[in-house]
């Protein structure tokens, strides 16, 4: 929908619309320091971003550049049918939940429609660069009972106690949302009654492929071939892959189950499951639903952690679960796709000393291809990345009997392998990482980047090139260059060169540990709002630019937000503030339309914070409606002079 814009950014909840708001010294790596790029064509992009940058800030509004308009696309509980009732969330039903547009979105993928194509032809779809009509796939990371349902003094009284009828709720506002998406005058609309809108959730029934499908330590009671399983849970980021499929991440699982691990039978699943976090204090959801206690399930933990593969062009189809992809904390999995060479897929496990992942498929990527296309991501070869002091890398591949990963140290096979993914990335050597979240490659350069969010948790004893500080607060960014020359690199090669590409945090606060670092060439090329901290999601535009959407900055003093900047040339890692999310959110799933005219972005969680509940938030964004709670949301953001974002 349109906005009628406003100075302040106040919507007006008649039209649901949002509007327009307000429109260096650096710590060296050891070894590998801050390089000057990764040797693409020497010359700048600096002029592709000439938006008027916007302050460091923090209220219940969202703010964006002068010139700037956001159209509020959807919001937790939109209806996805014509037929369906206006929200109430007092009223809310898990059947209802089931065909509303579901909770905490983050990821976005923008799937382009061909005009000649209909539901299933989706060799058509994805061959389109369609910038005004398409599909809009969103992930639905987690939800929050306190902010969802009238009762919880608090986050934490949410934990224990909810009814069933809350969990069924709760359980079909996770996952991820397809809705069809159009570009009309009055700036973008949801299509109520495409066929394509659809729901994803806890209850819908997935096949597992790949090395690990079918082994013991993926059978139920429920599912005695270990090949099949209802739902995703903790859908953070995820990947599109050139043959029109989306790849959405299981992230945070271990949250969902509960039960104490050292009650299980099996030694290697109670080690399993406190590596995953599952506690007898988690949220209660086994309560109602028992395949969420491990008490009954042991092994239902281990059919989450992988990445899901499902084809938005046929609501029909069924999303498949690719064990050969590793099973830890997904981020996502971003894809590197060439004619004639394989498939290269990149991630990150976001939690603190985990690890960066690369999977390399058996056989190589054929344009036009649907039926060989479609399999290449169920056989290959997952690697983890060892990051040396000198700037140089390694890719290490988590392959049964080879090295340690063998019967001496507790692996049968390649499904030991994958399930205790992140045990074998350690007993290979890969290099522990400050929470790697979001890896992308960057279409211009070819170069991968690697957003390593924070990590209090490393002491001064457990510092490496690739993660300098102590006690990270503010994060980094890692720049991952694979040999040969630009337009010939070689993501298959075992090998690779490294850089930090920027330090995260203010550049100039007094501790040398604390110091962010920007603007490689030119530091002094940032404004006092160009700096940021904690970098979460990345997107890039069509012209090469980074854009970095952050998690963390309220701990600074200001919102979370978006910052672009070069990534060549002399503004090379010099950001500029665009997006500002209101108090309690962070900003997710930055997205591109195919002429870069449009930029989606998530809102999660507004209002969470304190004490803030459903009866008492913070505000109400983006409504302002007394009768209405604080709501996650999609924007789409566009210029009002019809030009590429960030121009």
């Amino acid at each position: 929908m349109a906005s009628d814009q406003h100075e302040d950014g106040i919507s007006n909840p008649q039209r649901r619309t949002l509007f327009k708001a307000i429109g260096a010294a650096g710590v060296a790596t050891a070894g590998a320091g801050l390089l000057p790029g990764c040797g693409r064509r020497s010359h700048s992009n600096a002029q592709n971003l000439s938006f008027e940058e916007i302050p460091h800030g923090l209220d219940y509004r969202h703010h964006i550049p002068k010139g700037y308009e956001a159209d509020l696309l959807l919001r937790w509980g939109d209806p996805l049918a014509a037929d369906a009732a206006a929200f109430d969330p007092q009223r809310l039903t898990p059947s209802e939940q089931s065909r509303r547009f579901g909770y905490n979105n983050d990821f976005i993928a923008f799937m382009p429609l061909d005009q000649r194509a209909g539901p299933g032809e989706g060799d058509l779809h994805c061959q389109s660069n369609n910038s005004e009509r398409g599909l809009l796939c969103v992930n639905h990371e987690y939800t929050q009972p306190h902010l969802m349902f009238s009762g919880y003094n608090d986050e934490y009284s949410a934990t224990r106690g909810v009814s069933a009828e809350h969990v069924a709720i709760e359980q079909q506002a996770c996952g991820h949302s397809i809705v069809e998406i159009e570009k009309t005058a009055d700036g973008w609309q949801v299509l109520q009654d495409s066929p394509y809108n659809r729901r994803i959730s806890l209850t819908t029934a997935m096949d597992i492929v790949g090395p690990a499908a079918g082994d013991e330590r993926l059978v139920t009671r429920a599912d005695a071939s270990g090949r099949q399983v209802f739902g995703t849970v903790g859908n953070c980021a995820g990947g599109k892959t050139p043959w029109g499929t989306v790849l959405i991440a299981e992230e945070g699982f271990g949250g969902a189950f509960q039960g104490d691990p050292d009650n299980v039978a099996d030694p290697r699943e109670a080690r399993n499951h406190h590596a995953f976090g599952i506690e007898a204090g988690n949220r209660n959801w086994g309560d109602h639903d028992p395949r969420f206690d491990i008490a009954v399930e042991p092994n239902e933990p281990n059919r989450f952690g992988w990445m899901v593969e499902y084809d938005p062009y046929d609501p029909e189809s069924k999303p498949r679960k690719l064990t050969g992809l590793g099973r830890f904390e997904h981020e996502g999995f971003t894809l590197v796709s060439k004619p004639g060479q394989p498939i290269v897929a990149y991630g990150g496990d976001d939690d603190e000393h985990q690890f960066v992942y690369r999977f390399v498929s058996k056989h190589t990527y054929q344009p036009g291809e649907s039926a060989h296309n479609r399999a290449l991501l169920t056989e290959g070869t997952l690697y983890a990345g060892r990051f040396n002091e000198d700037g140089s890398g390694h890719w290490l591949p988590l392959v049964y009997g080879e090295g340690p990963l063998t019967g001496d140290n507790g692996f049968r096979n390649q499904a030991d392998v994958l399930i205790d993914c992140r045990r074998a990335a350690k007993l290979l050597g890969a290099t522990p990482m400050d929470r790697p979240e979001d890896v992308e490659t960057n279409p211009v350069n070819d170069c991968t980047y690697v957003m390593l969010t924070k990590n209090k948790k490393r002491s001064a004893d457990e510092l490496n090139a690739a993660n300098p500080r102590p006690r990270n607060s503010a994060g980094h960014v890692v720049e991952i260059v694979p040999p040969g020359r630009f337009g010939e690199r070689d993501h298959a090669s075992t090998e690779f060169k490294w850089n930090t590409f920027l330090l995260g945090g203010n550049p100039n606060a007094e501790n040398p540990n604390e110091r962010g670092a920007y603007g490689q060439q030119h530091p002094g090329n940032i404004s006092a709002h160009g700096w940021f901290a904690n970098p979460d999601n990345v997107a890039f535009d069509p012209k090469g630019n980074m854009w970095i959407a952050t998690d963390g900055c309220e701990s600074f003093g200001f919102h979370d937000g978006l910052w672009a900047m070069a990534t060549e040339g002399e503004m090379r890692a010099a950001p500029k503030h665009f997006f500002g999310c209101p108090e309690g959110a962070e900003i997710c799933g930055p997205e591109f339309t195919p002429d870069g005219k449009t930029l989606f972005v998530s809102v999660q969680h507004p209002a969470d914070g304190g004490r803030s509940t459903f009866d008492n938030p913070m505000h109400r964004w983006p409504d302002n409606d007394p009768t209405l709670p604080p709501r996650p949301s999609v924007l789409a953001i566009r210029s009002k002079d019809g030009k590429e974002i960030g121009s």
